[in-house]
């Protein structure tokens, strides 16, 4: 069922919930430009099979208010329209899974509203924290002296925000993705090819949209809370990750108390059909669900 939420004064969030009605809530948190149909179907339906799974489009993705041209925002805003979707689903309490820019939006979650979650899931993304990394041999490497995105995603990102006709720009999104997924599990073209013809559609144009690269990135540090956090905690490790390549995960899993680490096997920063199974699993033990 699909249903919009006003989240801000003027901003208007699209969302949808499968599963039981009256089971347990799971939010899933996308990615920064992503739309929330970003979730692949197979992977909502297999979570929805014990829960009632809820995804969104952000604000300036998908059919959610386009708002960064006339009120920019900060990311941290971001996670404040997540907290909006659980009241607008009559949600008190919620497992919620981020990716990428949704595990910080998660991370600040954690942070900053703890009684909202049952549990959080994080994947493909970094530790909101300045504590350094402790290697298995005991030596330390200060946050910001871990490694950055792989050269090969640099240079796709930088023509993103180019204009393109729809064919073009379906190529761009499909070679994004191949170069996401890291190169462990064959790439699978076509699938992504309707995907993201798939979430144009129901965005209702193919333009380039680059408002989350430009939101206020300041504030989002939580060093503090997520040291001491109680929230039941699972970190994700894909070996293949190109974003936020090992140890990210590692170091993640260091500085969110009492957090479980689990690898999916040739996963990168994507989604493709092979890491469905295996990556429900997953959340399904972490949260109770199986």
């Amino acid at each position: 069922m699909e249903r919009f939420i006003d989240a801000a004064p003027g901003i208007r969030l699209w969302a949808e919930e499968r599963g039981p009605a009256d089971a347990p809530a799971l939010l899933l948190v996308m990615g920064a430009q992503a739309s929330g149909l970003g979730w692949p179907d197979g992977l909502v339906d297999r979570l929805a099979a014990r829960y009632r799974v809820i995804r969104y489009d952000h604000r300036d993705t998908g059919r959610s208010t386009r708002a960064y041209a006339q009120h920019p925002y900060r990311i941290g805003d971001l996670a404040d329209d997540a907290v909006a979707v659980l009241d607008g689903f009559g949600v008190d309490r919620a497992h919620v899974v981020g990716l990428s820019l949704g595990g910080m939006l998660t991370q600040l979650l954690i942070a900053d509203h703890p009684g909202r979650l049952l549990s959080a899931t994080l994947m493909g993304t970094c530790a909101l924290s300045t504590t350094p990394y402790v290697h298995p041999d005991g030596t330390r490497t200060a946050t910001e002296d871990l490694p950055g995105p792989a050269p090969e995603v640099l240079a796709v990102w930088s023509h993103q925000a180019r204009e393109r006709d729809l064919e073009a720009e379906l190529d761009w999104r499909v070679e994004h993705w191949r170069v996401l997924s890291g190169g462990l599990i064959p790439f699978d073209a076509a699938c992504f090819r309707a995907l993201e013809r798939r979430i144009i559609e129901h965005t209702g144009t193919h333009a380039p949209n680059t408002a989350h690269a430009q939101a206020d990135p300041s504030g989002l540090l939580r060093t503090e809370q997520l040291a001491r956090t109680e929230v039941p905690t699972l970190v994700v490790r894909a070996p293949a990750e190109p974003v936020f390549p090992p140890p990210h995960a590692e170091h993640l899993a260091q500085t969110v108390r009492g957090a479980r680490l689990v690898e999916i096997p040739g996963m990168g920063h994507a989604l493709p059909r092979e890491v469905h199974e295996p990556l429900a699993t997953a959340i399904l033990r972490h949260t109770g669900g199986c």
